[in-house]
């Protein structure tokens, strides 16, 4: 993903990657960072396109047929390091050739000028992968030993003039591309049906061999679900197929179900709900944001939607029903009514005690509102006004009263550019005589004006 000036952010996963133990490869603590480095085009390639092309010595002479690639697993994705080449065909001579930094991505894949000694008999060093031998075509098993995906092709990305792999193509694209199909059956699909099939990918940091020579195992255990951050868990669970989807959802708790389904793509969200039953569904969205449940509810066939709002505690099922009584991209939509309200009277000491209470239920605490007794908003106070206040000072001698705040049918465009001049965390929406009736944070507007880089 590009952003601006040169600059790329990448995403890592710090000691994600197996190591070996014995015959099998374990996973460490996870560790998410965030980097940026100079941009480079994103070019993929996959191992299904690698096998059986030459491998092309200096004088433009063949060294040999490349018949698997030899990968370091590092961190965050393994290395390729070496070709499987077959240098005579007829006496099926076997060996491990360095493989060669990548200037461009262009096949036949050329060589510098290997010496004599450059080559070496098959024979795997500690953390090294064949790939073709180790990962085509196994199965993919979950944490119960089930068979659930097999592995069609592996996908390569070029970065630092090296081949890293990054997914495992599990969906029947791959395997089409494997058979040299796949650019007549787009033509096909598409001439009759108007239909592209789908990329079906694994991302490698959640698959791992294990020691039963035809099986790979997903990283993830059932007792270590709960403990990974709800954005990677939910790319995890968006990767599986629909039954081992919803296998694995329906054995977390309702808490982590709930912050799952928040960063989880909408198409999902409904698959996972639409044929839960109506009590546990209405448990784990009681959990969510206001704002994300009644968008999810709002996505929901009507009867199911309705039976869920019939099940949830009567105070939160009225405030989802308000929100959804507005357009998704107006302010009405966006907001959630979970509110830090108080009078201009209340002391920094009462309304820290009410913040300590009603923190767990609340979507968003950054800033606490001022209204008079018809809840018309006065001011607002952020909390780190509040934490650095005198315990007996007054809102009212605390609070800012030049808000800004928008209306329930503001359109999102004029709320982005809002946050973008005055850089606020969020704002405060308010009817036609001035009543606070919610805020709209960042995050809301973000997976409705940026969705790439909000939910997916």
């Amino acid at each position: 993903m590009t952003f601006f000036k040169g600059l790329q952010w990448k995403i890592w996963v710090k000691n994600a990657f197996p190591i070996r133990e014995g015959l099998c490869y374990i996973l460490p603590r996870l560790e998410v960072g965030v980097m940026a480095v100079n941009a480079e085009p994103q070019v993929f390639l996959f191992l299904s396109e690698i096998l059986g092309q030459p491998l092309i010595g200096p004088e433009g002479r063949p060294v040999g047929k490349i018949v698997d690639l030899v990968a370091t697993v590092t961190e965050p994705y393994p290395v390729v390091t070496e070709a499987l080449i077959d240098r005579d065909e007829k006496r099926g001579e076997m060996l491990l050739c360095p493989f060669p930094e990548v200037e461009e991505l262009r096949l036949p894949f050329h060589a510098g000028r290997p010496a004599a000694d450059d080559f070496r008999t098959l024979a795997l060093r500690e953390n090294e992968l064949l790939l073709k031998d180790s990962l085509m075509d196994k199965q993919i098993v979950d944490t119960h030993g089930a068979k659930v995906l097999r592995v069609n092709d592996l996908q390569f990305l070029m970065a630092r003039r090296r081949l890293h792999l990054v997914h495992v193509d599990v969906g029947f694209r791959g395997l089409m591309r494997r058979s040299g199909l796949e650019k007549l059956m787009d033509i096909l699909l598409h001439a009759f049906f108007d239909y592209s099939l789908p990329n079906q990918y694994i991302s490698w940091k959640y698959v791992q061999p294990i020691s039963t020579p035809d099986l790979l195992r997903l990283k993830i255990t059932q007792d270590r679900l709960a403990r990974l951050h709800p954005a990677d868990l939910a790319d995890i669970i968006e990767d599986l197929d629909a039954r081992q989807r919803s296998a694995v959802f329906q054995s977390l708790d309702v808490e982590t179900a709930a912050e799952i389904l928040e960063e989880t793509d909408p198409k999902i969200q409904v698959s996972l709900i639409r044929d839960m039953n109506v009590a546990v569904a209405s448990d784990i969205i009681e959990e969510m944001s206001l704002s994300e449940a009644a968008d999810l509810l709002g996505d929901l066939p009507r009867d199911k939607a309705e039976g869920i709002l019939k099940e949830m505690e009567q105070d939160i099922a009225e405030d989802v029903k308000e929100l959804l009584a507005h357009p998704e991209e107006e302010a009405g939509g966006l907001m959630t009514s979970a509110v830090l309200q108080f009078p201009p009277e209340t002391t920094v000491e009462m309304a820290l005690t009410t913040i300590r209470g009603e923190a767990e239920d609340m979507d968003f605490i950054y800033y606490v509102y001022v209204v008079n007794e018809e809840e018309r908003l006065l001011g607002m106070v952020s909390l780190r006004e509040l934490l650095a206040a005198p315990m007996e000072a007054r809102l009212a001698d605390l609070m800012d009263d030049r808000v800004i705040s928008v209306h329930l049918e503001e359109d999102k465009d004029e709320i982005a550019e809002l946050f973008a001049k005055y850089g606020l965390m969020a704002i405060p929406v308010v009817d036609g005589e001035g009543r606070i009736k919610g805020v709209i944070p960042f995050k809301n507007l973000l997976e409705v004006v940026a969705p790439h880089l909000g939910k997916k």
